[in-house]
C-alpha cells in the first residue's frame, strides 16, 4: 500500500493545514456565522457566495429555477431556503 504524501498549505489568512481543498479553519469559520448560509451544506453555501448572495434580499431576486442553476445548489438546498426567506417575510422571484 502506498502512502502519500501529505503538503502543508497556507491559506490566504494564515492558517496552516494538511488538506487538497480549502482551509478547514474559514471552513468552519464561514460555517458557524449566523444567518441563511450557515444552514447550508458546505458546497451550496460556497455555491450561493461565489455568485454574490450573501444576504437574504440578494437571495429574494432570483426565481427558484434560477437558483438551481448554480453550480453546486441541489433540490434539498431549497426547503432551508424557503424557510429562510419566508422567517423574513421574503420569498423567491416568480
Amino acid at each position: 500500500m502506498a502512502t502519500s504524501e501529505k503538503n502543508l498549505r497556507i491559506c490566504s489568512k494564515g492558517h496552516k493545514y494538511y488538506k487538497s481543498s480549502d482551509c478547514p479553519t474559514c471552513e468552519q469559520e464561514r460555517k458557524s456565522d449566523n444567518g441563511f448560509l450557515s444552514q447550508l451544506s458546505g458546497p451550496a453555501r460556497g455555491a450561493l457566495e461565489h455568485n454574490g448572495i450573501t444576504t437574504l434580499q440578494q437571495l429574494s431576486k432570483f426565481s427558484e429555477k434560477e437558483i438551481l442553476k448554480i453550480h453546486g445548489i441541489g433540490p434539498a438546498s431549497l426547503p432551508t431556503l424557503r424557510t429562510a426567506l419566508k422567517e423574513e417575510e421574503l420569498s423567491f422571484k416568480n
